[in-house]
């Protein structure tokens, strides 16, 4: 689903047990959301799973705060990788079960990306920066 811009999908790194309840959320709701939940899925399978104390810096996890550009239209945007009940587009904060969340959600800082949007058009996302939750 992501892909780097030389054709590879870039590595990722989740919190092994934050990884746990992202699934299992993606699996609840892959009824109403399939798409979404699927590439949530399939990222969890393939990312390298950590503990807190060996969690690699600058990668995106739930409630990291996110910069990062769209390539197509050079916009930049600052955004909180929130769970769904905490999501308020209007304040910056965005739910996981979004595919923009989806696609950022384990990528590290200066990762280059394709995700499709909520319109299924490929949009070449590149990471700026990743502050840690606190």
């Amino acid at each position: 689903m992501s892909r780097h811009r030389n054709g590879v999908r870039p590595p990722i790194h989740l919190l092994a047990a934050e990884s746990d309840l992202v699934a299992g959320l993606a699996l609840r709701t892959e009824h109403d959301q399939p798409v979404v939940a699927a590439m949530l899925l399939g990222e969890i399978e393939r990312a390298e799973l950590h503990d807190p104390a060996s969690m690699p810096d600058g990668h995106v996890m739930l409630n990291s705060r996110v910069t990062f550009v769209d390539d197509r239209t050079g916009q930049a945007r600052e955004v909180q990788l929130v769970m769904p009940a905490h999501a308020n587009i209007a304040e910056g904060r965005i739910s996981i079960m979004t595919p923009m969340g989806a696609a950022l959600y384990g990528l590290a800082e200066g990762h280059a990306i394709e995700w499709p949007d909520l319109n299924g058009n490929v949009r070449p996302v590149r990471i700026i920066r990743v502050e840690r939750p606190d």
